[in-house]
């Protein structure tokens, strides 16, 4: 009688296909949070990439403009007062006879200082404001929104005018603190938002049952996962307050001379006259002004985009 041997079926198939998937997964792959969602996409997004080498670059030479600008930006020579370009003065003269390039450089540091210390004055002012008013609810939380409406109510810009045009102070410091003052309430409307809607998650409320005091649960579960849009608006606004610096300078209530920033620059090319005949003392600082708003506008977007999770 010949040997009988077992053939394997079909269950025996499914059983060996599923051993070598339990095999290949022996090294299952790390979960990522938020935070390292966010950066595996940014760095894929040229729109990022583009941005950030731009905004890293402005910041250098903000730090350091002698590494591209050796001349002294408040050396003039009237003899060569809206002179064009030349060798070693690439943008030319402006009325002042001073060197358009150099100016340019050396205006980045004023203009992104006022940029970004007015944004993390804002960020911080509108963080804890919403934070409180969103956590705490009730009482404080019509009393801080309240105030908020007050400040909504104050244009920006004619509220810096005004407050500008009574301090006698110069420098980027004023400019600083009166932007700070008036800017925050659009981050304490979004931080207040961001916090109701943790708050409300199943972990907040499991950490609460748990007998978690109201500072563990802000610091440690609710502002982590509501920073996300404060981080973004914030970004977005830098460039908003880069550009309002040069609007309160133009007007002759920012930044003044001597201090070199785009602002100043603009506002003394501004002359029609001097404009028609040489235009590249309004080109070129305008240009950089431009740039350096679109780069942050830009970067805003990117991180908004990765951020999100209703984008993804």
């Amino acid at each position: 009688m010949p040997e009988q041997r077992d053939t394997p079926g079909p269950l025996a198939d499914r059983e060996e296909a599923a051993a070598e998937a339990l095999t290949a997964s022996t090294t299952p792959e790390t979960a990522r949070g938020l935070g390292s969602d966010a950066w595996h996409d940014l760095r894929r997004n040229p729109i990022f990439i583009v941005s950030g080498l731009l905004i890293l670059f402005l910041v250098v030479i903000a730090i350091h403009p002698s590494l591209i600008a050796t001349r002294d930006p408040l050396f003039c020579e009237l003899s060569r007062s809206l002179d064009g370009p030349a060798p070693g003065h690439w943008f030319g003269f402006d009325a002042q006879g001073c060197d358009v390039y150099t100016r340019t450089v050396y205006g980045a540091r004023a203009s992104i200082a006022v940029g970004v210390c007015a944004t993390l004055g804002v960020a911080l002012i509108g963080a804890v404001v919403g934070g409180l008013a969103g956590f705490y609810g009730g009482i404080w939380d019509s009393l801080l929104s309240r105030t908020t409406d007050i400040f909504f109510a104050v244009p920006l810009i004619l509220g810096a005018i005004v407050f500008l045009s009574m301090i006698t102070l110069s420098g980027i410091w004023p400019v600083v603190l009166v932007i700070a003052a008036l800017g925050w309430p659009q981050i304490a409307r979004i931080a207040r938002g961001a916090v109701i809607t943790a708050k409300q998650h199943d972990y907040v409320q499991a950490a609460r049952a748990l007998g978690a005091g109201n500072a563990r649960m802000l610091l440690r579960h609710i502002l982590p996962n509501a920073v996300a849009p404060v981080i973004v608006m914030s970004t977005i606004m830098l460039g908003t307050f880069i550009a309002l610096e040069a609007t309160l300078s133009f007007l002759g209530v920012g930044l003044q001379p001597p201090t070199v920033s785009w602002g100043v620059d603009i506002s003394a090319a501004s002359d029609g006259m001097q404009f028609r005949n040489a235009p590249h003392i309004l080109l070129y600082p305008a240009a950089a002004l431009s740039l350096t708003v679109l780069a942050f506008i830009m970067m805003g977007d990117a991180v908004r985009d990765a951020l999100d999770p209703k984008l993804r």
